[in-house]
């Protein structure tokens, strides 16, 4: 069944009223008609199953019959913080984190990213960046639709540890002495509602000088098994772990 996130005033007591680019794409693109069913989420994480009553130029209305009861959703909340890589393999860590369930992510310049952020273009690349989570959301039959936070640089990062209850940092020299334990012990540590921070580096990984502010802030660092991977595999190796953990071994 199709999905759309809609904004809070999209929403009234037994109703649904459909405008925009969702409104087209019920119309011109499923070529739907009065009568089939869609799903419609709010952004507070509430969706409903709607049957869809009437149709005009300007919109389409569809009438709320019943919420959604079962959880599309991690547990925990899982955010990735993510340094700049090169081409366009951030924009495959939002789409398949947002499907593997990431809950924020959050970009930032590393001492080794390639790629410089251009404030620019900050405004478009944001609004692009929003438009894949919000697709992939939908698509993966998301209850929340993952936010893109905008470039960060990571001496402002470290900052905001204090409000996970815990910050992991997938390492290479972590993955090099084959550790282990970290990545599990945290897991298995934390309960319905905690939240995660899951830092990964660019294509160059985390420079000495980084590991060490971010251990001083409170993060741990882990590895994600003996091989090495590349910085768009980790998160998704990450978020697959993370998902089996709490929703398949139990």
């Amino acid at each position: 069944m199709q999905r759309y996130f809609l904004e809070p005033s999209h929403f009234y007591s037994d109703y649904v009223m459909i405008t925009g680019e969702e409104q087209k794409h019920i119309r011109r693109v499923m070529r739907m008609e009065t009568g089939d069913t869609i799903v419609c989420c709010a952004l507070d994480g509430k969706c409903y199953t709607c049957e869809l009553s009437e149709f005009t130029d300007e919109h389409v209305k569809a009438v709320i019959v019943e919420e959604e009861t079962v959880t599309k959703e991690l547990p925990i909340e899982v955010s990735i913080a993510h340094g700049l890589p090169k081409g366009d393999k951030l924009e495959l860590v939002l789409q398949k984190g947002t499907e593997l369930g990431a809950f924020h992510f959050l970009p930032f310049e590393a001492e080794r990213s390639i790629v410089k952020w251009d404030e620019k273009k900050a405004k478009k690349k944001i609004e692009r960046w929003n438009k894949i989570t919000k697709e992939a959301a939908e698509q993966s039959h998301r209850q929340k639709m993952p936010k893109v936070h905008s470039v960060d640089r990571f001496q402002n990062l470290v900052y905001t540890f204090k409000n996970y209850t815990y910050v992991l940092v997938a390492y290479e020299e972590a993955a090099k002495s084959d550790e282990k334990s970290r990545f599990f012990s945290v897991l298995n540590n934390m309960k319905a509602g905690d939240n995660l921070l899951l830092l990964i580096g660019p294509e160059g990984g985390f420079s000495d000088r980084e590991i060490q502010t971010m251990q001083e802030h409170g993060a741990i660092t882990c590895g994600f098994g003996p091989r090495i991977l590349r910085s768009e595999t980790a998160p998704l190796y990450g978020l697959a772990a993370i998902s089996y953990h709490f929703e398949l071994l139990g």
